[in-house]
């Protein structure tokens, strides 16, 4: 058998791919090294997601909780939420409340549990509709849901 500089390179250059290949593979597996366990649900909830704060400090599991609060000002759906054992969502759960479960909510403005950081007597509110956000008067009366958050482990 005559082998050639050619057919040398030829070996060379499909190693070189072969190897590439692994290496991305690698780093990919590399990148998500933690497995997740989803929390056990209570009846009615549906998990929404898993929120990671932006200074990577918080893994959170977000649940939706059954239910919904109709025509109510901002104090009255806090206390609604908290005697459902949950919270309001904040902006960032509302955003993917919207992105992943639009069909569940009614096509109208509900509340956030944030005020509003210039105007403590406005807080934020998600639009069902179209997903915009935007702030209005805490006593005004708007649809509320309750999400509960469990620590990723």
């Amino acid at each position: 058998m005559n082998i050639t500089m050619e057919d040398i390179k030829t070996q060379h250059n499909k190693v070189a791919e072969m190897i590439a290949a692994f290496e991305a593979t690698s780093k990919v597996s590399n990148a998500f090294p933690i497995t997740i366990n989803l929390p056990k649900l209570k009846s009615g909830e549906q998990y929404v997601g898993i929120i990671i704060s932006a200074d990577g400090s918080k893994h959170e599991h977000i649940i939706l909780l059954p239910g919904e609060l109709e025509d109510s000002n901002w104090q009255d759906s806090i206390k609604w939420s908290k005697a459902l054992g949950g919270d309001l969502p904040n902006r960032c759960e509302s955003a993917l409340l919207f992105a992943t479960m639009k069909d569940q909510f009614k096509s109208e403005w509900h509340w956030t549990n944030e005020t509003h950081a210039g105007y403590t007597g406005f807080a934020w509110m998600q639009d069902f509709d179209d997903g915009s956000q935007h702030y209005d008067h805490k006593s005004n009366k708007y649809r509320a849901r309750a999400v509960r958050r469990e620590s990723v482990i």
